[in-house]
């Protein structure tokens, strides 16, 4: 909980939570004593036409969701939708997301990834999006129960190769813990270690290095995406992307030009 959120919390007119009980804690460890009522995947629909109107009547609101970023998994995207189609305004306020949380300690690339929420649970929707992680040339990023990680991880064996697994599990509370390595040995870990509470699972892009030719350079440059960045700050950008020399990119830019 960041000071911003608390004191929104504590000034708006109403909170709108995912479920009051267990918002309820968390409200009375702060003093809060805001209005509180219901906004979940079952009531949203109908909550967010009476919130619509209170908002117009002047009032403030917020929502919350039962941990972490309302939306991320969370319900309020019908809510938000309809409050910005009616001109209102919706004011994000950061806080713990655990999916970006993860990535920032895991060790794994950050400029480009896929976050793919739960996986679907059996059939050629999860067999479809398994591919398409091992087929990644970016992380993958998605949650996990406890119950369901082992499975999931062993299945991810069967395709991901050498990629790196990073899983993030209690992100920012007591047992915080990160799980690295590649699928046979995060299975390790989690076959000695009961998995216990919300797993970010985190897949990386392939161990065994790959060539960087001049040709894969000019293919990068001439993307569309750097067209307004000057010679040097594209040469910069695509190194970076491309983990290789500026000065190399460089050259081959200008030979290509």
């Amino acid at each position: 909980m960041t000071y911003r959120a608390i004191e929104t919390l504590k000034n708006v007119d109403w909170i709108a939570a995912e479920d009051t009980r267990v918002s309820g804690r968390l409200l009375e460890y702060y003093d809060i004593k805001t209005a509180m009522f219901a906004c979940h995947d079952h009531n949203e629909a109908k909550v967010a036409e009476v919130m619509l109107e209170r908002l117009r009547a002047g009032e403030s609101g917020a929502l919350i969701s039962d941990a972490g970023t309302p939306l991320i998994n969370d319900p309020g995207y019908r809510l938000v939708r309809k409050i910005r189609k009616a001109g209102l305004n919706v004011i994000p306020i950061p806080g713990a997301c655990s999916p970006i949380a993860a990535l920032c300690a895991s060790g794994l690339a950050t400029d480009q990834f896929t976050y793919m929420g739960f996986l679907a649970r059996s059939g050629r929707t999860r067999s479809t999006q398994l591919q398409a992680i091992a087929d990644a040339t970016h992380t993958c990023v998605f949650l996990e129960s406890p119950k369901r990680i082992l499975k999931t991880l062993q299945n991810m064996a069967d395709v991901v190769g050498t990629k790196e697994i990073c899983v993030g599990r209690e992100l920012t509370k007591l047992y915080e813990e990160f799980v690295s390595g590649s699928a046979s040995e995060v299975i390790g870990h989690f076959k000695e270690h009961t998995p216990r509470g919300e797993m970010v699972v985190m897949v990386g892009i392939s161990q065994t290095p790959t060539e960087i030719t001049d040709e894969m350079i000019v293919v990068e440059v001439k993307k569309g995406a750097y067209d307004a960045l000057s010679p040097s700050a594209r040469a910069r950008a695509v190194a970076q992307k491309l983990d290789v020399k500026r000065s190399r990119v460089y050259a081959v830019l200008m030979a290509a030009l």
